[in-house]
């Protein structure tokens, strides 16, 4: 999924809700026919469903199975379900391997069939090569619509065979070089092609070191390949380095935007391709698992509390500073796993530098929980003049601030061992252990020193 910017958006948005409101469908029908599929489909998810569907039966024909790519899956979801299988299958007609590949995930086995037999038997075989690979691994990405030239031909002759085109695929930055196994060699770039002599072999000219990427490398590494060797298309290879397709720099842009919002959304247990303008009693049940899995946290660190009801009856003032240190502990956890999440996502942390990395985060905090231990130690004495509980305070904050940190290094970590997206359920285990020792060692230190 992905979506071109428009800085003129809202004033878009705007002006097609006023000519929907007012009756002018041909004026609103030129204006949705002036975008391009990403800019109708950011459209089409920022109306109410009424207006959704009036817009959707002003898109073009022909451009439906982009727009549909293009859409969060609770829209596209919505409005398959309103299209008739004959348009659902004309709307595929025309639609790279790979777009397609996404959208048939998406519909009913019964149309999906219905949507491989109306293709020719080429693309129904690329379309099944594609959907035989993980939808996060480079085989899932990948489109199989390559051109390709031998390496013992000329440039003379690689460039009489691409004027028998009618066309290079989208966004062809460079051919690719393949044997006559159709084994994998190398990249042809196309600037050089250009400039290049017309006697010159392509393999004198190829790039022979251009990076391959195997089928089920995941998604997250081709991500990270693109952005280290700034790559615009990279080839995909079988286990025997047979060619199978390539990865556009577009591809990898909608995986970059995809993760970037399944973070976000996931830091908050909530789904990223939620419909804003989804039912109410839909996005309540969607929202009431997360929060019914809080409800059970807090209960958990309440009866911590029930446990020294005794000593918070006798020393009320202990009521009064029990918030600081779990909120404290909190704070710093989140950081700490943020960050740890994060470098996960990113590659960064291995056997090699884990152990750098977690004393990093110990030492950290360790200096944070000393200096706001001593800074609250003084508040407290100065404000309720008591250096006792002002010291119980201090101690109980620099330990849990020590052991957040440390939790936010090692939770994360082992999410990701047993297969848990640390995003999810990161934030939920660190707040019920923040809050579990903050107020533990709180209240216990002060059943110990002030009963």
């Amino acid at each position: 999924m992905s979506h071109e910017p428009n800085s003129t958006e809202p004033s878009v948005l705007s002006a097609l809700r006023e000519a929907l409101e007012s009756g002018t469908m041909r004026t609103a029908r030129r204006m949705v026919a002036g975008l391009r599929p990403g800019e109708i489909a950011r459209l089409l998810e920022s109306l109410p469903v009424a207006e959704r569907r009036l817009v959707w039966e002003l898109v073009d024909r022909d451009s439906e199975g982009e727009v549909l790519v293009e859409l969060a899956d609770d829209v596209r979801d919505s409005l398959i379900q309103a299209m008739d299988v004959e348009q659902l299958v004309a709307a595929t007609e025309g639609m790279a391997v790979d777009d397609l590949a996404d959208l048939v995930v998406d519909l009913p086995e019964a149309i999906t069939q219905q949507v491989i037999r109306s293709m020719d038997g080429q693309d129904r075989q690329r379309l099944r090569e594609v959907l035989a690979y993980p939808e996060d691994s480079a085989g899932g990405l990948m489109d199989t619509d390559t051109t390709t030239v031998r390496p013992d031909v000329t440039v003379e002759v690689v460039l009489r065979y691409l004027r028998a085109h009618s066309a290079l695929p989208d966004r062809t930055d460079s051919l690719i070089v393949v044997d006559r196994d159709d084994l994998y060699a190398g990249v042809l770039p196309i600037t050089s092609l250009l400039v290049a002599d017309p006697a010159t072999l392509v393999e004198d000219l190829m790039d022979s070191d251009a990076p391959g990427v195997h089928a089920m490398t995941g998604s997250a590494d081709v991500v990270r390949l693109f952005e280290d060797r700034d790559l615009l298309s990279v080839a995909v290879t079988g286990d025997d380095n047979t060619l199978l397709g390539r990865i556009t720099v577009d591809d990898v842009v909608d995986v970059i935007r995809d993760e970037a919002e399944h973070s976000l959304m996931g830091a908050a247990g909530l789904d990223e391709d939620h419909d804003l303008f989804a039912p109410v009693f839909q996005g309540a049940r969607r929202r009431a698992f997360w929060l019914g899995i809080n409800l059970l946290t807090a209960f958990v660190a309440a009866s911590v509390v029930d446990v020294f009801q005794t000593t918070i009856d006798k020393v009320v003032l202990l009521a009064v500073l029990m918030p600081i240190v779990p909120s404290m502990g909190g704070v710093a956890g989140t950081q700490s796993l943020t960050i740890i999440t994060r470098a996960i996502a990113l590659g960064q942390i291995e056997a090699g530098n884990a152990m750098t990395v977690l004393r990093r985060e110990f030492t950290i905090g360790l200096i944070n929980g000393l200096f706001w231990a001593i800074l609250v130690a003084i508040v407290t004495a100065i404000w309720f003049k008591t250096w006792m509980i002002g010291l119980l305070v201090a101690v109980a904050l620099a330990c849990n601030l020590v052991i957040a940190a440390l939790c936010g290094f090692f939770i994360p970590m082992i999410l990701k061992r047993i297969n848990v997206d640390p995003a999810l359920a990161g934030g939920v285990i660190l707040t019920t252990i923040t809050d579990v020792v903050g107020y533990g060692l709180f209240l216990g230190l002060g059943a110990m020193f002030l009963l």
